[in-house]
């Protein structure tokens, strides 16, 4: 393949990537606590914004896969509803260690420990958080700091963690939850408020990935023009040599 073959091969399937990226971001824009990936579209205007002074709170975009900005809060008054306002994330204990989201859409099981949707422990600062056995769900309270309370019975304290300095390694594990990598230790959270009977919306904006979808289509389609030009004039090069 000729170099410029190859150029274009790789950019397509660059391409390719973005509109999984942008597809999935799509699909996710009603998901509680889902932060959007960033593409290359957004990230280099949000570099830009940043530069002239318009992009203020945009510029981890430019430097991150993913786009943590807070999503706006949405009232459910379920109970065991609990969105985040500020900078942390519940944490989830799992046979591989512990995962961390923003999916604060809890339950709880046949043993009375509040759960994830997948049926995994949310973690407690002293363990899982149990309801006591004469305890109904509907008598449980959370404060803004995450102290959870049963009627008069304090059951423990949400553990709300942040990566300030390591947020940009953050390793999505599917189910809207993340990993870190060995070198990243989680720290308490400290400017985090829990608000119960609310969940945090996706921060997905569907107008800004529509742009960027017909902005990477376009982008392919020239691409693929580019190969078919291509194709054609190596044809006819063969063609003359062949007589």
């Amino acid at each position: 393949m000729t170099d410029i073959g190859a150029q274009v091969g790789a950019s397509l399937n660059a391409l390719t990537q973005q509109l999984d990226v942008i597809a999935h971001n799509v699909a996710n824009v009603s998901t509680a606590g889902f932060k959007r990936r960033c593409n290359s579209f957004t990230q280099v205007l949000a570099a830009q914004e940043a530069a002239q002074g318009e992009g203020e709170g945009k510029e981890g975009e430019s430097q991150g896969l993913f786009d943590f900005s807070q999503g706006s809060l949405v009232q459910t008054d379920r109970t065991l509803d609990f969105a985040l306002h500020g900078d942390g994330f519940f944490v989830i204990e799992t046979p591989e260690g512990p995962e961390f989201t923003r999916h604060g859409v809890f339950t709880t099981n046949q043993n009375g420990q509040i759960v994830d949707t997948a049926g995994r422990l949310v973690a407690g600062t002293a363990g899982p958080l149990i309801l006591p056995p004469d305890a109904d769900v509907t008598d449980l309270s959370v404060s803004d700091s995450g102290l959870v309370v049963a009627g008069q019975t304090t059951i423990g304290q949400l553990r709300i963690v942040d990566f300030p300095e390591g947020r940009d390694k953050l390793v999505a594990v599917g189910q809207n939850c993340f990993k870190t990598p060995e070198d990243v230790d989680p720290v308490e959270a400290t400017d985090a408020i829990v608000k119960q009977g609310y969940q945090e919306a996706s921060n997905v904006k569907l107008i800004d990935e529509l742009v960027s979808m017909i902005l990477v289509s376009r982008m392919y389609e020239s691409n693929m023009r580019l190969v078919t030009v291509k194709r054609e004039s190596t044809t006819a090069a063969l063609g003359v040599a062949m007589g």
